[in-house]
């Protein structure tokens, strides 16, 4: 088949032509978000931050840079207080606003040495009220901040190696890595030189910084980030003739429209990860749908093209040569732990603590850092289930250094409530959500260690204050959407449609999917602890030996699940 045959029936694949797909032509900008983009590339907008924006105030903002540009460098407003949930989408977009924003923090991999912990603590204490959230993308995201020190706090993160640049925006975003990436027992390869390369070549790149919509990437030996919901995926993998490499994967993305990624069946050595990746990005950037913002991500071209097709436009138009076939990577038996005290390949140990479904602050990462220091360490990683791994420390010094984590708030002896709970950043900040996640978060954890406190098994839940699924709502055990739903007198209160029995594919006998999907399955905010509460215990009485929560609820009486 030649490439033009391809390329045709890619553009068409059973849908009307002009999806905005540069490589076909259609260039004029489709919608708002594209017009902004082509008047003036987003990275741009940081020369107006450092010299008008910060000294002039909020009220000198161009809205197009305010509600656009400014998520290039990381930066959202956030919501005003006291708006509830049943605004969210009928306010107009300055009416959410407030004269503060988020700001995300790239830290790639989820490594951050002392030096960058302690910047980000005192960034976090003097301007960001000290706030600090660990989010899945292994980074943190702090709140409060004033458009006036922006320049300071680039200044402060830069010096030690940090910066903002594409953590928001149609970009390609913070790329995900094994935390424990150079340390594990079970790695064969640490990637971590190619996601140093993909960062130094590629992030900031005017090339790249005009995408359809976000392009988040995974790239790791182990199978412990959540590879099937990225645009791009590398899972380690053995191949029978050439050895150690990575197995492609593309195409995964949640949102109102999950889809798995699906594996090319090629194999990748690591030396050429970073070149394989820009053409991945490449061929989103030139022939992902630009009409429709919500159909604009690489999953939706993926699902039109498939994955033959996909690999041969890679091959013909991006590389100029053929991948060498590959074997899927073989799973563990059971998923990689970061919490608690794991031995490191060296002989030293790596502890991983969990706050409460992320939520941190400056001066506990301060504390950290202190201890991570008092024990050795120069190395303290994030993960992208919201915990917080020391690495390196000696045997003798675990203990000492578990009971100093509890005293600052970190556990890593959690209950499985905790360590398996993560929540989004909900309407205390985002201008999304519906309903309140971290409280609710605490509040659900607090209920539940009293109640069910004999759970001997693993029950991930993820809240999420809107239907956007940052936090994974979709491939949770239960997964919690937020929602406005009526209470016993009729009233619309904060509430959560619920999902369950989701997963990914993090270990062997695991098969990734949506869960089972109930028929008005939904509960109010309030009575949220009580329901968990009684399906944790109708699993804990009919599960069979070894059964996990998931194939459990495949199977449950409905009327267990409701």
């Amino acid at each position: 088949m030649s490439v033009n045959t391809v390329r045709g029936r890619g553009a068409a694949g059973g849908r009307p032509r002009g999806e905005g797909q540069w490589a076909l032509g259609h260039r004029e900008p489709l919608n708002p978000n594209e017009r902004s983009k082509k008047d003036d590339n987003p990275l741009n907008v940081r020369a107006r931050i450092e010299n008008i924006y910060a000294h002039r105030g909020f009220d000198s903002i161009d809205p197009a840079d305010l509600r656009g540009r400014f998520r290039w460098y990381g930066l959202y407003t956030q919501r005003r207080p006291g708006i509830d949930g049943g605004r969210t989408a009928v306010l107009e977009p300055e009416e959410l606003d407030d004269r503060y924003f988020m700001l995300r923090i790239r830290s790639d991999g989820g490594q951050l040495s002392l030096a960058q912990l302690r910047a980000i603590a005192s960034i976090s204490q003097r301007f960001a009220r000290d706030t600090a959230d660990v989010t899945d993308r292994q980074n943190i995201q702090l709140h409060w901040i004033e458009i006036e020190n922006v320049p300071t706090i680039w200044q402060e993160l830069e010096a030690v190696g940090l910066s903002t640049m594409e953590a928001c925006g149609d970009s390609p975003r913070v790329i995900l890595g094994s935390p424990i990436a150079g340390v594990a027992e079970a790695e064969v390869l640490d990637p971590t030189e190619a996601i140093t390369e993909i960062n130094r070549r590629f992030i900031g790149d005017p090339e790249l910084s005009n995408l359809p919509r976000k392009f988040k990437s995974s790239i790791s030996w182990l199978p412990d980030t959540p590879y099937e919901a990225n645009d791009i995926s590398f899972v380690g993998v053995i191949h029978p003739e050439h050895g150690p490499g990575f197995d492609l994967w593309v195409g995964g993305g949640l949102s109102t429209n999950p889809m798995l990624a699906v594996r090319l069946g090629v194999w990748v050595p690591l030396h050429e990860l970073a070149d394989v990746w820009h053409g991945v990005i490449k061929i989103f950037r030139d022939y992902g749908y630009r009409r429709l913002r919500s159909r604009a991500r690489l999953k939706f071209l993926v699902a039109d093209w498939g994955a033959d097709q996909f690999r041969q436009i890679l091959e013909n138009e991006y590389l100029g040569r053929r991948l060498i076939d590959g074997p899927a990577p073989d799973l563990p038996e059971k998923p990689v732990d970061h919490v608690g005290v794991h031995k490191q390949w060296d002989g030293k140990f790596y502890v991983g603590a969990a706050p409460i479904a992320g939520r941190s602050s400056g001066t506990q990462l301060g504390e950290v850092a202190d201890l991570a220091e008092q024990f050795g360490s120069d190395r303290v990683r994030l993960t992208p289930y919201q915990k917080i791994l020391v690495l390196d420390i000696a045997e003798d010094d675990t203990d000492p250094l578990v009971e100093g984590l509890a005293k600052v708030g970190l556990e890593a002896r959690p209950s499985p409530w905790r360590r398996s709970t993560m929540a989004c950043t909900g309407i205390e900040f985002c201008k999304l959500a519906i309903v309140e996640t971290k409280a609710r978060a605490a509040e659900l954890i607090e209920h539940l260690e009293h109640k069910v406190a004999e759970l001997d098994a693993d029950i991930s839940i993820h809240l999420n204050g809107c239907p956007n699924a940052c936090a994974r709502t979709q491939v949770a055990d239960i997964g919690l959407k937020g929602m406005l739903v009526r209470d016993d007198n009729g009233d619309m209160v904060e509430g959560f449609q619920i999902h369950l029995g989701g997963g990914l594919g993090m270990a062997a006998g695991q098969t990734a999917g949506f869960g089972r999907k109930l028929r008005g399955l939904k509960t109010t905010a309030a009575a949220l602890p009580e329901y968990v509460e009684r399906v944790a215990n109708h699993y804990l009485a009919g599960r069979e030996s070894g059964e996990s929560f998931a194939r459990w609820v495949m199977r449950a009486p409905e009327e267990e699940l409701r």
